[in-house]
């Protein structure tokens, strides 16, 4: 029994999801979990609908047209039998959609959010499974839903481990031994019947779910990258393919910012020992990139990791004293109480200094908090550079005159906030 993933990327248009098609009948067979993100850059559109919905901004229909003229197009370019329910089946989906802009919204923005966005899953999903069925690869679409329990943490829902993990051995388990099933990415359901997403990006984290679920033999996540590369190839020409990655390692990747992989992926499936495989949809033949066991194959070379749309700020009390543990508690109390995540911290004597994703507003309302009892500095707009096995020649060349703000090294990584 396998999974697979595919992104956004593997489904952005009609030709996109033939591609898809094309990958499961070559590579599917029988009991295999087709998990689907949202289709190309739906995800950021829905993000608009539900900022506009949830300020009453009348643009909001606007909004939702060009997100069903998308996915129409897609349709109308890729299904043939339009006298079929599943044409009935999607525009319902995309009703319901529009009569959710007609309700009064939550007070919760990420509640709203979470019931808006998590529409691009669905779509998807529909459509894939539809096209897979006419194209012979018979399969049975199942709501994700239906099997991953999560708390009430809208937008980085934590998974019930107990329920989630009982309800996909004993209803979904059965049904993947008799057929191929699709279903959605980054989405799951409280305990108030809501939908609670994963966190951005949290497909490849659904995929862990399932297959810890599923006692799974292998998990494949299909991108548009030959597999996992020690730097992004947009920002680094010279990136290379890495081929095997211990567990550890991509975990340690995932949570500095390597974008490849989702932080919370790898540890469901270490605890079973599940293979991970990263590789191509154009090139789905090609080796790849493992993700497993410890070995003496782990990564030699120099990993380079950049995160951009970065906030520094440096907290330090009114009167000077020490930042002592007192401090620090208060801190990170507010860190937990708004959702902000730190990426990088550092402690002087009389100041913190942490590096966030300079999201609004979750950082704006952290901000205003802290600076009602404290002193607060901040640096937008600026990098966070993180290198493993790194070599000092490299770092010249990587800061091409630009002015560090903080340097941390721990064994042999190397960590940079750069102005």
């Amino acid at each position: 029994m396998r999974v697979f993933k595919f992104g956004g990327a593997s489904v952005k248009n009609a030709d996109a999801v033939r591609n898809v098609g094309t990958v499961l009948q070559e590579l599917g067979g029988e009991e295999v979990l087709v998990i689907v993100s949202a289709m190309g850059k739906t995800t950021n559109s829905l993000e608009l609908l539900a900022k506009a919905f949830y300020e009453g901004d009348a643009n909001k229909h606007a909004i939702y047209k060009e997100v069903k003229k998308f996915h129409d197009e897609i349709i109308n370019g890729l299904l043939i039998s339009s006298a079929s329910h599943t044409y009935d089946d999607i525009e319902n989906l995309f009703i319901e959609l529009e009569c959710e802009l007609e309700n009064t919204p939550f007070e919760d923005f990420d509640q709203v959010y979470d019931q808006i966005v998590s529409y691009g899953e669905i779509f998807s999903s529909r459509i894939l499974s539809a096209y897979l069925n006419e194209s012979g690869i018979k399969n049975r679409w199942m709501d994700a839903q239906n099997f991953i329990s999560t708390d009430n943490t809208y937008r980085e829902g934590k998974v019930d481990w107990d329920i989630t993990s009982s309800l996909i051995s004993k209803k979904l388990k059965p049904i993947v031994k008799k057929q191929m099933v699709v279903t959605q990415g980054f989405i799951g359901r409280n305990k108030n019947n809501f939908t609670v997403t994963l966190g951005r990006e949290g497909s490849d984290y659904t995929a862990a779910i399932f297959a810890y679920g599923l006692d799974a033999e292998s998990v494949t996540i299909w991108k548009d990258v030959a597999g996992v590369m020690n730097a992004d190839p947009k920002k680094f020409p010279e990136a290379e393919k890495i081929d095997f990655i211990s567990y550890p390692r991509a975990i340690e990747m995932a949570y500095y910012g390597a974008t490849v992989i989702h932080p919370k992926t790898i540890q469901p499936l270490q605890s079973k020992h599940i293979p991970l495989y990263v590789k191509s949809f154009l090139n789905p033949k090609a080796e790849g990139t493992v993700v497993g066991v410890s070995t003496d194959k782990d990564i030699q070379i120099p990993i380079y990791i950049v995160k951009g749309n970065q906030l520094l700020m440096s907290v330090s009390t009114n009167d000077f004293s020490f930042i002592v543990e007192d401090n620090l508690s208060k801190i990170f109390e507010a860190f937990a109480k708004f959702h902000v995540k730190i990426n990088l911290m550092q402690n002087s004597a009389i100041s913190f200094s942490i590096c966030v994703e300079n999201e609004a507003p979750k950082v704006e309302k952290l901000l205003q908090h802290l600076s009602q009892e404290y002193a607060i500095e901040t640096y937008p707009n600026v990098d966070l550079f993180t290198i493993t096995n790194f070599k000092n020649e490299d770092i010249n060349t990587l800061l091409n005159g630009r002015e560090i703000l903080i340097e941390r090294k721990v064994k042999n990584t190397l960590q940079l906030v750069i102005q």
